[in-house]
């Protein structure tokens, strides 16, 4: 045997494989992806779709130069570095300036991914992080309600949450479920119709491309988590509102389920999205944070490996067979 011969360990055979591809599964979230982010560059115009460009642009840039630089194989091709940039763009504002678009997928990218050992080896999910550190080093630059004072809507153009974390129910009682869905709200690009994310996420979950235990839980955990405050207190607004603003449902469909960052085993998976649904009406409610959903996601993926211990005990482990 040669001195450079590679050692596999698999499993048994015999083996199958299902026909589906990193670069399949890619574009189809890119492609779902549109069911909001389409909407979204309509409502805001020529700079939601700029902000969308450069960013998918500048995301596959950045792992074409760190592929160079690292002299790894050309792994733009799999398209996930084109969907860390589409979720990127779906997080932020229109408004967002180009040199933050670029800054925010270098550290998605670079940081949140290549520095780990590219695709698969991620702790976090790249696009929640780079979003999350854009947030604390230039808050200005999201927040919504300054943001769209130079566009015209015909609906309330004042961001629900702020509405809601600052006077309370009474404040967000105008804003209707079916509103909401509508997209009848300001927020990031491809984060505020709802009817499209559901239609993304349920698509997604039929084709299995993300687990529904995890998408499914979330919603549970933000509708039973904002029932208990609201009967807590009357002053905190209802289940359907945080069901249906800010981050929720692109949080439960998009960025909670990414795989390197997210349980495989069943009972882990339903811990792992209930306790992002948790948490993300938690940090709403008495955090110092105007949506919490970011955050809860990089807190559920640094506890996931832990979590994602926890299996059923094998049939017949511990029996004594005397």
């Amino acid at each position: 045997m040669s001195s450079n011969t590679i050692k596999l360990t698999v499993s048994h055979a015999p083996f199958w494989h299902n026909g589906s591809s990193t670069a399949s599964k890619s574009r189809n979230i890119l492609l779902d992806s549109l069911f909001a982010v389409v909407p979204g560059c309509y409502q805001y115009g020529r700079a939601a779709a700029g902000v969308v460009t450069i960013a998918v642009a500048s995301a596959i840039i950045w792992e074409l130069l760190i592929n160079f630089l690292s002299r790894r194989s050309i792994s733009v091709g799999d398209g996930n570095a084109a969907v860390i940039g589409m979720m990127l763009a779906m997080l932020m504002p229109a408004t967002t300036p180009w040199w933050a678009v670029v800054t925010g997928t270098f550290l998605a990218v670079v940081i949140g991914k290549e520095i780990f050992g590219g695709i698969g080896a991620n702790p976090f999910n790249p696009a929640v992080l780079g979003m999350a550190i854009l947030m604390l080093g230039w808050p200005f630059l999201f927040d919504f309600n300054a943001s769209v004072l130079n566009y015209a809507f015909d609906f309330k153009a004042i961001y629900p949450l702020v509405l809601s974390k600052s006077f309370g129910a009474h404040a967000v009682d105008s804003f209707t479920v079916m509103e909401l869905l509508k997209g009848h709200q300001i927020g990031g690009i491809g984060a505020t119709f709802g009817i499209g994310l559901i239609i993304a996420g349920v698509y997604l979950m039929i084709r299995g491309y993300i687990r529904w235990e995890i998408s499914i839980f979330f919603l549970a955990g933000v509708f039973a988590t904002a029932l208990f405050f609201k009967w807590l207190n009357p002053f905190y607004a209802g289940p359907g509102f945080h069901l249906f603003t800010g981050y929720t449902l692109i949080g439960a469909f998009f960025l909670a389920t990414e795989d390197a960052s997210s349980p495989v085993n069943f009972i882990p998976m339903l811990i792992y999205g209930f306790l992002g649904g948790l948490l993300t009406v938690m940090i709403r409610n008495i955090g110092v944070h105007i949506d919490g959903v970011l955050y809860a996601v990089l807190i559920i993926n640094l506890v996931h490996p832990l979590v994602d211990k926890i299996r059923p005990k094998a049939m017949g482990k511990g029996v004594s067979h005397e």
